[in-house]
């Protein structure tokens, strides 16, 4: 069997272990091909920043527990001055009503959309699990790195842009079946599953309803901050400037003139004239970008700076003070500053030098300035 082929975007020197995490990557079964992106960074058996391609085998490490982790970018109908300090406290007092970091009151408890209830999970238990949780966390944001945030681009325009996932239910899905991949591969670390038997099957066809969760999730808590708006501002959005896509998903695709398992973890489909969108930081510019289809990529690119720290190290190392200083000139709710220093843009990789390093893989159609930043803590 042929060595598996690799191509990287760097922004800087691999650290060992992150390069140890790779190694053990390549070696595993009916791996082709790896691209690395340049915010690629340690976490679990498979790093985020990942493409991996396969032609039988799926690696659930490879995709991650938040499936369907993506962003979505909109355009507000207003210049982004309107964003004073009066406004700017009015939206961060009414947004948790409106989308709620974690969870869902009986007050506000959503209808689930016909997409999500017409292809319920494989197994019951997930579709218990659905109801339990799965409802009350829709349209919720998370904590770590997700966010709802305010951005001003270069011509002065108010955009908002929002990165979440699939929260409980990805998780569940992840667990679930990466205990029956451990069973069939007889391995600890780095287990698979077969696409061909009814096991491999039934995985995909949860990743996929996983991101179908979470894409109908970000809409309805788009759908939220717009109502919010509109009540205090009489502001709406312009929905044809809408831009959303998924980085943490397996799916089947053509690349080198077959067709492939192309899993991405923490990577941006790229492809062809396709819209994305990558965040910095809390503090730090974010991009709308255009793919280019690089093939040795499998058309992906990075889906944001990517760490330097991890979150220990940036809580051990960032105090409160810190991050509020970084932060300066981005309203915020600094009452959660202890809790977030783990977000702090020193926490993250430069994302400028991050665009350059994959300068073949996205153009820059736009960049944006972050004004308010909403995050669960």
């Amino acid at each position: 069997m042929s060595e598996p082929t690799s191509a990287r975007w760097l922004a800087g020197p691999l650290p060992k272990d992150v390069a140890q995490s790779l190694e053990r990557l390549a070696a595993a079964e009916d791996v082709r091909h790896i691209a690395l992106m340049p915010d690629v960074h340690l976490s679990g058996d498979v790093c985020v920043g990942v493409a991996l391609a396969t032609r039988r085998l799926i690696y659930p490490a490879a995709v991650g527990g938040d499936i369907g982790c993506g962003m979505a970018a909109v355009a507000v109908n207003a210049a982004a001055d309107l964003l004073d300090e009066r406004v700017a406290a009015a939206i961060l007092q009414e947004l948790p009503r409106y989308v709620p970091a974690m969870r869902h009151g009986r007050a506000t408890l959503p209808t689930l959309p016909a997409s999500v209830i017409d292809a319920l999970p494989s197994d019951p238990r997930l579709t218990k699990l659905l109801e339990r949780d799965g409802r009350v966390q829709f349209g919720t944001l998370g904590r770590g790195n997700h966010f709802l945030e305010f951005q001003s681009d270069q011509d002065g325009h108010l955009w908002l842009m929002l990165h979440s996932g699939s929260r409980a239910m990805g998780q569940a899905i992840t667990a679930q079946h990466v205990a029956i991949a451990e069973q069939q591969s007889q391995r600890r670390k780095l287990s698979w599953l077969d696409a061909e038997t009814f096991e491999g099957k039934a995985y995909l066809a949860d990743v996929a309803w996983a991101v179908q969760y979470a894409n109908e999730s970000r809409m309805a808590m788009l759908r939220a901050t717009e109502q919010l708006l509109h009540e205090l501002l009489g502001l709406q959005f312009d929905w044809p400037t809408l831009i959303h896509a998924d980085h943490n998903h397996v799916r089947r695709e053509t690349h080198f003139g077959e067709q492939l398992l192309v899993h991405r973890k923490g990577a941006l489909p790229a492809a062809e004239e396709q819209a994305g969108v990558i965040p910095g930081s809390m503090g730090s510019p974010s991009f709308h970008v255009t793919g280019r289809g690089c093939t040795e990529s499998l058309c992906s690119s990075s889906h944001g700076a990517g760490r330097q720290l991890s979150r220990s190290e940036a809580a051990h190392r960032i105090p409160p003070r810190q991050l509020q200083r970084e932060l300066r000139g981005v309203w915020f709710d600094d009452r959660l500053a202890r809790q977030l220093v783990d977000e702090a843009p020193s926490a993250y990789k430069d994302i400028r030098a991050v665009m350059r390093a994959q300068k073949e893989l996205t153009r820059i159609d736009r960049e944006l300035q972050p004004l308010l930043c909403y995050k669960g803590a």
